[in-house]
């Protein structure tokens, strides 16, 4: 009887557990997409008052794009998310090979610094590099934006990067050198190519982040340099409209769809 209770007693539990993390996981998602859901949905309200439903309707989407700030800040945040992501991905790779394949003096430092930007809050990264750039004296613009960004870019860069490099065998290389490649010609044909999928979901995951990015952005932006979530924000402030709402819907799609082609980037390698 004990040999036959035990084993139907632990069928019971596993189900039980199963059946709780099931119920704790739809809960979970519901918590953090249930207000997006409702934000993508009340960005076609055809009422001005986002509380109150009176159809559907694509005309807040028409007011977005006809909105001068709109655009602006589009233009702004793109020139941002573009440069920031081409420089903290040359950079960031550099920084992935040297640490993976390199020893040198101060690595184990330099290697904890590397991780900081990533762990820190980006409260206390903005007002370092606000009062970093108050001391050289140099007025803030979309260029001391453009800074940060690469500064805090590098290093999601560089392990997503320094991954990819961990996997990858050594024994390719070694085989392109006997073969007589130099170096040069070594890493162009052969470390790259093996290296791409990790530096292009690098280079997408740097492109959401500066494209997302707000914390920092506020504090180091200048006049004429604002951008979608510095706008939503400032608009926030009038209260929520459908305008705010549809220009955090065409955000939302945006970084998701670079998530998902990020994901499907490091899966295929």
């Amino acid at each position: 009887m004990a040999a036959v209770s035990v084993p139907s007693r632990n069928k019971i539990r596993k189900s039980f557990n199963q059946r709780v993390l099931t119920w704790l996981s739809i809960g979970l998602f519901i918590f953090l997409y249930l207000p997006i859901v409702i934000l993508i949905i009340y960005s076609f309200n055809e009422n001005r008052f986002v509380s109150i439903w009176t159809g559907f309707s694509l005309k807040w989407y028409g007011e977005v794009f006809r909105d001068d700030a709109f655009r602006s800040a589009f233009s702004i945040s793109m020139w941002l998310a573009v440069w920031s992501t081409v420089i903290s991905t040359v950079l960031g790779t550099l920084t992935a090979i040297a640490m993976e394949r390199f020893k040198f003096w101060g690595k184990a430092t330099y290697d904890a610094i590397l991780y900081l930007p990533i762990i820190i809050p980006d409260i206390v990264m903005a007002l370092s590099t606000l009062l970093f750039f108050v001391m050289l004296g140099v007025a803030l613009s979309r260029y001391t934006v453009l800074i940060a960004h690469v500064a805090f870019n590098i290093s999601f860069v560089a392990i997503v990067v320094r991954a990819r490099l961990a996997d990858m065998d050594a024994v390719l290389e070694e085989a392109a050198a006997d073969l007589g490649a130099n170096p040069w010609e070594t890493f162009r044909r052969i470390t790259v190519p093996l290296l791409l999928p990790g530096i292009v979901a690098g280079a997408l995951l740097a492109f959401t982040l500066s494209l997302d990015d707000f914390v920092i952005t506020f504090f180091m932006a200048g006049p004429g340099s604002t951008t979608l979530p510095v706008l939503i924000f400032s608009k926030l402030r009038f209260g929520v409209t459908p305008e705010v709402n549809a220009i955090s819907t065409l955000m939302f799609l945006g970084s998701t769809v670079l998530v998902i082609i990020s994901l499907l980037i490091q899966r295929r390698a």
